[in-house]
C-alpha cells in the first residue's frame, strides 16, 4: 500500500462515510492489491462472454450496445463500472409498461465486445469518448430530451451527458455516484494531486494475473451489494471485462471533476445513495458527505435508500423501482 493509502487508512474513522464509499470503490478494483504476487508477466484469457440482451441500436463508434423496450417517453440506464445492463432488470420490467427504455450495455464491461472502447489497450480515454457517443445516439434516434440514469461510473456519464449538452437530457437520475470520486480520500482531494495514484492503480489492475483478479473480485464483492446471488453475479461481471477497458474507465472516472461545473447545470438531477447502518455508518456523516459534495447545486434532490451498499437496484430492488418510478413521473 502506499504512504498516501496508508495515511488515510490510518486517519478514517471506521464510521465514516468515505471510508464506507472508499472501500465500495476499493473492493470493486484494488482492495487486495498489495496481496499480488512479485510476478512474471503471464497471458491474459480471453474474457469470459457474458450474454448481453439482443441489440437493436448501436451507437456511434460502437462504444455501447443498447436494447431498447417498451414505449413512452425515453429513459436511457447507463450501468457502473464493469457492470452488465442486466443490473436494470427488475426496474425495466417495470418501467417499461410505461417507457421506452434504452438499456446501455458499455463495450469492454461483463464481456461486452470492446469495439471502439478497445483503443483503452493503446492507453487512450473510455468515459469521454463513451459520452460522445451517448450524445450521437440521443441525436441519430431522434430522441426528445430523454432522462439518463446512471449508476457510479454511469452516473458521471449522466452528469457529462448533462453539463456538456443540456439540451439533449431532460433530467438525469445519478445513482451512489459523487461528482468527484477523490472525494471518497480526502475533502481536499484534487485532481492534479491524485492523478499518480490513480495512475499506479490501472497499471496495478492491468498486470495482475487473472486468477488473482478474480479473487479480488470474488473477496471484495461483499461490500457492494448484501445477498450472495447478487455477489456472485457482480464479480463475475468484473472478472468477464476487458481488463485494459475496465481499468482505463476507472482511471478517467478517478481524474475527473465535474465539481467546477455543477453550479452550470441547469438540468433537473436527483441523487439517489446508499446507507448501510450494519457496516458501521452514521446517518449525518453519510448525509453530510453526499450532501456536501453537491452543494453547488441547489436544485438536486436527494433520495437515501437505508440497508443498502453500492448496488442500490440489487440490494433494495422494490424501493429503487417506486423511487425511480416516482422521479420519472415529476419529469
Amino acid at each position: 500500500m502506499s504512504n498516501f493509502f496508508a495515511h488515510w487508512h490510518l486517519k478514517c474513522p471506521k464510521t465514516s462515510p468515505s471510508r464506507r464509499i472508499l472501500l465500495t470503490v476499493l473492493a470493486m478494483f484494488v482492495v487486495f492489491i498489495s496481496q499480488r504476487s512479485p510476478v512474471q508477466a503471464q497471458e491474459k484469457s480471453p474474457p469470459v462472454p457474458v450474454p448481453v440482451p439482443a441489440t437493436v441500436a448501436v451507437a456511434e463508434a460502437n462504444r455501447f450496445q443498447v436494447r431498447m423496450v417498451g414505449q413512452g417517453p425515453d429513459v436511457i440506464l447507463i450501468p457502473g463500472l464493469g457492470s452488465s445492463s442486466a443490473v436494470w432488470s427488475a426496474a425495466v420490467e417495470t418501467l417499461q409498461k410505461s417507457y421506452r427504455v434504452h438499456r446501455v450495455q458499455v463495450g469492454g464491461f461483463a464481456g461486452a465486445p470492446a469495439g471502439g472502447n478497445a483503443s483503452a489497450h493503446a492507453g487512450e480515454a473510455v468515459v469521454a469518448p463513451t459520452v460522445a457517443a451517448l450524445q450521437d445516439y440521443i441525436v441519430r434516434q431522434q430522441l426528445r430530451a430523454p432522462i439518463v440514469v446512471g449508476h457510479s461510473i454511469g452516473g458521471l456519464m449522466a452528469m457529462e451527458l448533462a453539463l456538456q449538452h443540456p439540451q439533449s437530457v431532460g433530467k438525469i437520475v445519478v445513482v451512489d455516484a459523487l461528482p468527484y470520486v477523490g472525494l471518497m480520500f480526502s475533502p481536499q482531494a484534487s485532481v492534479a494531486a491524485f492523478a499518480p495514484q490513480a495512475n499506479f492503480m490501472r497499471d496495478q489492475m492491468i498486470g495482475m494475473p487473472d486468477a488473482a483478479f478474480a479473487a479480488q473480485q470474488a473477496l471484495g464483492v461483499v461490500r457492494l451489494v448484501s445477498g450472495s446471488a447478487d455477489q456472485a453475479r457482480v464479480a463475475a461481471w468484473t472478472v468477464a471485462s476487458d481488463r485494459h477497458v475496465f481499468a482505463q474507465a476507472f482511471y478517467d472516472a478517478m481524474t475527473m471533476d465535474v465539481r467546477p461545473r455543477l453550479a452550470t447545470l441547469k438540468t433537473p438531477a436527483t441523487l439517489f445513495y446508499a446507507f448501510d447502518a450494519s457496516a458501521g455508518q452514521q446517518e449525518a456523516p453519510t448525509d453530510a458527505m453526499f450532501r456536501g459534495a453537491y452543494q453547488t447545486l441547489p436544485h438536486m434532490r436527494f433520495r437515501r435508500f437505508d440497508n443498502s451498499r453500492h448496488f442500490i437496484m440489487l440490494d433494495q430492488p422494490i424501493a429503487f423501482v417506486q423511487a425511480l418510478t416516482e422521479e420519472l413521473a415529476l419529469h
